[in-house]
């Protein structure tokens, strides 16, 4: 099968023909069909994250169950599935209090690792050099993942566009959870990417009276103004946390979803709060980022600042399904831009530069070539992403 493989030594993907994987004991083989292009994994590409290397990347996928390992009798060849980039193996001491999204055997195995819980790797080249895997591995032709976390999508839901509800969507449904949010609430979403976007159409699915979206571009601006956004405030010409005030009667908002990962948009989410606000830090930094905090705000003004990983796999990626079956979630609305596989560096090169509104996804059947003549994703007009 062909796979992009990120090599440890520069910011970029290479395709590669490897040995289609094996599925082990409760394990499943997906043929894959989409996979999203997320912030995640380029900061493991620009080894702003420690993770072993060579690896595949790629944790949004979408796909047909094309094989099943001993013990998996709940799902059957043949079935559309999605998957979430928490993949929790259900008895660890998160997993079994019903907190999945700590999952210790993930934390220590796979984003230590790049395995799954046996303490190996699904993949490797034909020469049998171990490939890491950064969640399932998805930026491939096929994956392996655990069956906990693979789920059946509705025969009416487009398979290609719910890959982005393993991330993207999964990601903003957790930090819904994680505020608390409330239908009277004022929120502010700080940075309106994939997971902003997400976050953004989850509150206006629910009724939230008032959604103001905070952005350094007009485009992505523009984007979230139709999926829900009440209001946008372009922090790059303008004082966000004046103009957030002047929206809000002079207060600011009840709650604020930080949704890039920087120190910048972290004060941003602080200084938008009113009194008893609460900060829901959503993005992923680079390791060893740290933001600043006025302690005596904080304290006086009862603050809260709280993070958020992900949602629940095993009970919210249901519901998510459900709520796209509904039309409540529109997936195929926060996706802008489609890559063939043989494309993913020129597609993280894009995301480099910020140039990708809302998120882009990997899908395996466009532009696919024979495997001899398949091209390499370095030589891909602008492949190399920009630091």
């Amino acid at each position: 099968m062909r796979a992009a493989v990120f090599h440890g030594t520069e910011p970029r993907l290479v395709i590669e023909e490897i040995p289609v994987p094996v599925p082990r004991r409760g394990e499943v083989l997906l043929k894959v069909t989409a996979c999203g292009v997320c912030h995640t994994d380029l900061h493991v590409l620009r080894s702003e994250v420690k993770f072993p290397a060579p690896a595949v990347l790629g944790h949004e996928v979408s796909g047909v169950v094309e094989q099943l390992g001993d013990g998996v009798d709940d799902i059957a060849v043949g079935d559309n599935v999605v998957c979430s980039f928490i993949m929790p193996c259900g008895d660890c001491r998160h997993c079994v209090r019903g907190a999945e999204d700590l999952c210790e055997k993930f934390f220590a195995y796979n984003r230590l690792g790049g395995t799954l819980y046996d303490g190996t790797t699904r993949l490797a080249r034909a020469d049998g050099t171990p490939l890491a895997m950064y969640s399932m591995g998805g930026l491939a032709e096929y994956c392996v993942v655990p069956a906990s976390d693979v789920f059946t999508v509705p025969d009416d839901v487009g398979l290609e566009a719910v890959s982005i509800l393993g991330c993207s969507s999964f990601t903003a449904l957790g930090a819904v959870h994680t505020a608390e949010l409330g239908l009277g609430d004022r929120i502010a979403v700080v940075a309106a990417g994939g997971v902003g976007s997400s976050i953004v159409q989850f509150a206006a699915a629910a009724g939230v009276a008032q959604i103001i979206a905070v952005d350094i571009s007009d485009e992505k601006l523009s984007a979230v103004a139709k999926l829900g956004a009440t209001h946008t405030v372009n922090s790059r010409t303008e004082d966000a946390a004046a103009r957030v005030r002047e929206l809000t009667g002079g207060h600011g908002v009840d709650i604020a979803f930080e949704a890039l990962g920087s120190a910048a948009t972290f004060t941003t989410a602080l200084d938008v709060l009113d009194d008893g606000g609460r900060a829901v830090v959503v993005g992923i930094a680079p390791a060893g980022s740290t933001g600043a905090i006025d302690l005596a705000r904080l304290v006086r003004r009862k603050l809260q600042i709280r993070g958020s990983y992900g949602a629940k796999a095993r009970t919210d990626m249901p519901t998510l399904l459900r709520m796209v079956a509904a039309n409540t979630v529109r997936p195929q609305e926060v996706i802008t831009r489609r890559y063939s596989l043989a494309e993913a560096d020129t597609a993280y090169g894009a995301l480099a530069r910020g140039e990708i509104v809302g998120r882009a996804i990997i899908e395996m059947a466009r532009g696919a070539t024979p495997p001899a003549t398949a091209r390499r994703a370095d030589q891909c007009e602008n492949s190399r992403p920009t630091e």
